[in-house]
């Protein structure tokens, strides 16, 4: 949700948050019963939407759904904001040498944005498309990152947290999250122990900036039909070679990272 001085602005985002989220068209009635806009103030908002291209109305079942313009918005903002069109090759490579599904995610104000994948050659079904959001406390690239951020940073972003139980294994309390993310940091990278998805593990390293700010992270997920932690773990010093090419490379581009109140900051 928005913060509260964002005026209209950021209300018209929380309007396109809420029909992104259904991930199909949604109904102005359904759209209204999750908002917590007036009725007039919303039907206005998405009426902007409409007219500017952002969202796009079918008059015939009196849907609404993301618009073409917010298409063009997303690609140019992965080529320039985010970190995959410089971390490609060094996923492929990764993908190749140890036969494992490739994660690259990145902090989304407190979520994990999941920004490039690379398949394994025998991949498992699992939620973490490209373009997928999830939380940040139970997912090997959301721990990676959390266990390096600064004290205020880590503070702002476990109140964002959910907390909620996915699994018998998730780390369902922010006293038992940071005691992982202490040991997250101790040996540099993070587990996944089927926290987000039964049957799914993950080992995972956060990508950092020569200043050790948080850039994002990788992972190398499998199946618990086709491997162990123990097995995965045994990749590490090619992940951390992956994380750090792409941090060497990163260190010559000037992009976003979150990390102030206006939105983020060149890494």
């Amino acid at each position: 949700m928005s913060a509260a001085g964002d005026g209209t602005v950021g209300k018209a985002l929380d309007v396109l948050d809420l029909v992104a989220a259904q991930e199909k068209p949604i109904r102005f009635a359904e759209l209204q019963r999750m908002s917590v806009l007036p009725k007039a103030t919303l039907y206005r908002l998405a009426q902007t939407l409409v007219n500017q291209g952002m969202l796009v109305h079918n008059p015939e079942n009196g849907t609404y759904s993301l618009g073409v313009r917010l298409v063009r918005l997303a690609h140019a903002a992965w080529r320039q904001a985010s970190l995959a069109p410089i971390a490609r090759r060094h996923l492929d490579s990764l993908s190749v040498d140890t036969g494992l599904t490739v994660h690259l995610a990145q902090m989304d104000y407190g979520h994990v944005l999941y920004v490039d994948k690379r398949n394994a050659l025998e991949p498992a079904a699992m939620f973490t498309d490209a373009g997928k959001v999830a939380p940040a406390y139970c997912t090997g690239v959301g721990k990676a990152m959390l266990a390096f951020l600064d004290a205020d940073e880590l503070d702002q972003i476990l109140g964002m947290q959910s907390f909620h139980r996915f699994t018998p294994t998730t780390l369902a309390s922010e006293a038992v999250l940071r005691q992982s993310l202490e040991r997250t940091r101790a040996r540099g990278f993070a587990t996944d122990r089927e926290e987000h998805e039964a049957g799914v593990i993950c080992v995972a390293m956060p990508i950092l900036s020569e200043e050790e700010r948080v850039l994002g992270a990788v992972s190398l997920t499998g199946s618990t039909l086709r491997t162990d932690l123990k097995s995965l773990e045994a990749h590490i010093p090619c992940l951390r070679q992956c994380v750090e090419a792409i941090a060497e490379e990163a260190s010559h581009w000037a992009f976003p990272v979150e990390g102030n109140e206006t939105g983020g900051r060149l890494g």
